[in-house]
């Protein structure tokens, strides 16, 4: 077969998507909610890349600790050419007993200087942008993963004066709670204690579409995981944008601590 001559065609390069933030997700190889969540924030020139961690269905220390080894191949996977602005893990409970240091650590050792970020460090962040320091907390992990959750914001300086649990230990199953489970669980929560916030915790909750809703409906913002993380992520990034529908959070300015 003949063809014709190859003609070398003139081109000019833009920035891209991302041009004006480019931000990286490690995502849980077991998540099936935190994609669909960030996709919910849409701000022109401002995009996610994601990247996923191999990771156990069954959540317990073990299994959580266990990503600590593979997060440096994970990172790499978001090709540092890239440049990121912000990277960040999603997973509140590994997070939380590697340790925020250590989960920026294994990202800065593949993307130095780049900011990190996860979603107990995000919330905590977002608790000192919003100034509340008393803090009602559900979770749908099991005791031994939820105890160290809560631990993290006394730690913080904060006051746990609520504590509720699901008590599920299958991440496939986690996902699966209806958002009226939760907004229920919410409700249950914050009634049964004075606080000035809500945080449910852990990626695979779906809730971010609720969020506005039911802090009308209670009077306190009510922050998830992945409300927290991905507006951390944004002010890391330097996108300052107030954005409406997802509780008052996303009409702050700073990126807290």
């Amino acid at each position: 077969m003949s063809l014709p001559p190859l003609v070398q065609l003139p081109f000019e390069t833009d920035d891209g998507f991302g041009a004006r933030a480019r931000i990286g997700l490690i995502v849980l190889e077991s998540d099936q909610t935190i994609e669909a969540e960030a996709r919910m924030i849409d701000l022109t020139g401002v995009d996610i890349y994601h990247s996923r961690i191999p990771n156990a269905m069954e959540v317990t220390p073990e299994t959580l600790t266990a990503m600590a080894e593979r997060l440096p191949a994970a990172a790499a996977i978001l090709p540092p050419a890239f440049e990121f602005d912000a990277i960040g893990y999603g997973c509140t409970s590994a997070s939380t007993l590697i340790g925020p240091v250590g989960v920026a650590a294994a990202i800065q050792s593949v993307h130095p200087g780049v900011a990190c970020t996860n979603p107990i460090s995000a919330a905590i962040a977002a608790f000192e942008a919003l100034g509340a320091t008393r803090i009602a907390v559900v979770t749908p992990y099991t005791e031994d993963v939820t105890a160290p959750v809560a631990a993290e914001f006394a730690a913080a300086g904060m006051t746990v004066t609520a504590l509720g649990s699901f008590l599920e230990a299958s991440d496939l199953r986690v996902a699966r709670i209806s958002p009226e489970s939760v907004a229920a669980g919410v409700r249950t929560i914050a009634g049964s204690a004075d606080c000035d916030a809500v945080f449910v915790s852990c990626t695979s909750v779906r809730m971010m579409a609720d969020a506005q809703r039911l802090e009308d409906e209670i009077g306190v913002p009510v922050i998830s995981s992945n409300v927290a993380l991905i507006w951390h992520l944004l002010r890391l990034a330097g996108v300052r944008d107030e954005i409406a529908g997802f509780g008052s959070l996303y009409g702050t300015q700073t990126a807290g601590g």
